[in-house]
């Protein structure tokens, strides 16, 4: 789910998004585990939207198919879950994907700290939520917060990079 999370993620960056929150919601009891990207990039047209989960669609032009929406929405549809997108042209994008927790064809979440780490690193002028919650708990990670306690120390510092994964890594131990 990690490369799922990090391509996704990636459009943002291509939209120019300043702000990109991803929610995890997990709930064995209600065979639920959804995934709420948001973000307040460029948007997207109408038409671009309606092709948008068309592998044989993109918008880039470096390349001519486009299969991360769409490889993420067979892998939720295949478990009896699916995907639902909202763009507006200015104001951002908002995609949501639900599973079914218990299919044995949903993938499993990953190295989600490394991806998280991955992501701050690279984009260090974006500003980042992850919010991860489940029956037992809740963890938020705000690249907000961070920089404010850091008072001007680049997040991507190595030694910075290492410390928040390892903070992510012991928070989500305590929630799953």
């Amino acid at each position: 789910m990690s490369e799922h999370i990090m391509d996704i993620i990636q459009n943002s960056v291509r939209a120019k998004a300043k702000l990109v929150e991803l929610e995890i919601f997990e709930d064995v009891k209600k065979d639920v585990y959804k995934l709420v990207f948001i973000d307040d990039g460029c948007g997207m047209s109408p038409e671009v939207l309606e092709n948008v989960s068309d592998p044989f669609f993109t918008s880039r032009t470096t390349r001519k198919v486009g299969l991360g929406i769409s490889l993420l929405k067979q892998n939720a549809e295949q478990t009896g879950g699916g995907l639902d997108i909202w763009s507006e042209e200015g104001k951002g994008t908002r995609l949501e994907v639900s599973f079914s927790h218990s299919n044995i064809d949903r993938p499993v979440l990953g190295n989600i700290a490394e991806t998280m780490m991955l992501l701050v690193g690279a984009n260090v002028e974006m500003d980042f939520i992850y919010k991860h919650v489940t029956p037992k708990g809740e963890y938020v990670f705000d690249t907000r917060e961070v920089k404010e306690v850091l008072e001007g120390v680049a997040l991507n510092d190595p030694n910075i990079l290492v410390y928040l994964k390892e903070m992510i890594n012991e928070n989500i131990k305590t929630i799953i």
